[in-house]
């Protein structure tokens, strides 16, 4: 445990120096990357430890950052106070649509978390209730104001944007280790043994996606701050496909692969942009490659191991 610890302190310390080194161009980079790694962070709660295949999480990001952009627009509340909101109007929307197909399984659920997302997409584009922008989205999307210093340098999004992914891993570390965090583990291992054991499975699997969505919706309401502008293209199924592959790629179920998943998949395409198409023919061979050698990912959760308190053994040693 101190380890890990130590090893994210690090990382966090090398982050926070950065922008001091780096152009705008590539502290941007850094900031998709964390806007991914949250991204990703809030999926692997659903695919990783509950076990569920959903291809359509980019619908959830799309409800929060639409939340904070119309809110913001229309009523000019400050974009960053919306953020609880966003996060809410995505988990309710996830609640609604995951209940009725919650009990799907594999693949089944998967198409029809496909389908959630198109429909999403479609219904943003036909500029629903007039008031998505249609096709055009929408403009005008005010700078986030953190007590009176208005946001609007990339190396000051760093800040923001790292922040928040800081507090998502402690968020879901704290989660993995608890009592919720056990129960998907049981899910995504046996559903039907965890059902047997008086795991209620229908409950924390749906608890898992709406968090998961929730969580998404907030990134979507950072990432309009980002923007400014949003339109229905970045919340396509390839989002929604990027954000699954990050997780097989990094390690299902697994903080630091998840996070190792997102510099490879949205970073490093940028370090080799000047091979200009060669770049993703190397870069799809050694995906394929890892994925036939690290079928588990790069770095895999690892396996748990809980022991019984001493008094117990030594009662039943008695």
């Amino acid at each position: 445990m101190s380890h890990r610890v130590l090893i994210y302190a690090a990382i966090a310390a090398a982050l926070a120096v950065c922008p001091l080194f780096l152009n705008a161009y590539w502290t941007d980079v850094l900031n998709n990357v964390g806007l991914y790694a949250a991204l990703g962070l809030s999926l692997n709660l659903i695919v990783g430890h509950a076990g569920l295949f959903n291809l359509g999480h980019a619908a959830f990001y799309a409800v929060g950052a639409y939340t904070a952009a119309i809110f913001n627009t229309h009523f000019h509340i400050p974009i960053l106070i919306l953020m609880p909101l966003c996060g809410l109007m995505a988990g309710l929307f996830a609640l609604i649509i995951a209940r009725p197909i919650i009990h799907l399984r594999g693949d089944y659920l998967c198409i029809v978390t496909i389908g959630v997302g198109e429909i999403v997409r479609i219904a943003l584009i036909n500029n629903v209730f007039g008031i998505t922008g249609g096709a055009n989205g929408i403009f005008g999307i005010a700078r986030p104001n953190l007590f009176g210093w208005v946001i609007r340098k990339p190396n000051e999004f760093f800040y923001l944007i790292w922040t928040f992914v800081a507090l998502t891993v402690f968020f879901f570390h704290r989660l993995e280790n608890s009592r919720f965090g056990r129960a998907l583990n049981y899910l995504r291992e046996d559903e039907t043994a965890a059902e047997g054991s008086g795991i209620d499975t229908a409950h924390y699997k749906l608890m898992a996606f709406v968090l998961g969505a929730a969580w998404a919706g907030m990134v979507g309401n950072i990432y309009a701050a980002k923007m400014t502008i949003i339109a229905t293209e970045s919340f396509s199924f390839r989002e929604s496909v990027v954000m699954f592959t990050l997780i097989i790629l990094g390690g299902s179920g697994s903080i630091p692969g998840v996070l190792l998943g997102a510099f490879l998949i949205i970073g490093l395409p940028e370090v080799f942009r000047g091979l200009t198409n060669a770049r993703m023919m190397v870069f799809g061979a050694a995906m394929i490659a890892m994925m036939i050698f690290r079928t588990g990912g790069l770095l895999p959760a690892r396996p748990r191991f809980y022991f019984l308190p001493e008094r117990h053994l030594a009662e039943e040693s008695a």
